[in-house]
């Protein structure tokens, strides 16, 4: 299922921890956790989230995931190489 995440996350086909969740079939809270283990495993890192100051300016703002208190989360290049199927 770790896989199925870092696959959909590359190919963008959700935008948010609870379309994740729904996509899976599971609760937001095991996406939650597989996630941040994504993440100290490698694959992923969180992106917004921690500071709002330079989106201030920003006409998009108030839409985008960065300028929420959630985190958005980017593959890493060992992420990428799991989702084009590099990885076993």
């Amino acid at each position: 299922m770790l896989r199925e995440i870092v696959r959909t996350i590359a190919e963008g086909q959700v935008h948010s921890q609870v379309e994740l969740a729904r996509w899976l079939g599971v609760s937001e809270g095991l996406v939650e956790q597989m996630l941040e283990d994504l993440a100290r495993t490698g694959y992923l890192k969180p992106m917004g989230g921690e500071s709002t100051e330079g989106c201030a300016g920003c006409p998009l703002a108030k839409m985008c995931v960065a300028s929420r208190p959630r985190r958005a989360w980017v593959l890493t290049e060992k992420g990428r190489k799991v989702a084009e199927g590099e990885y076993n």
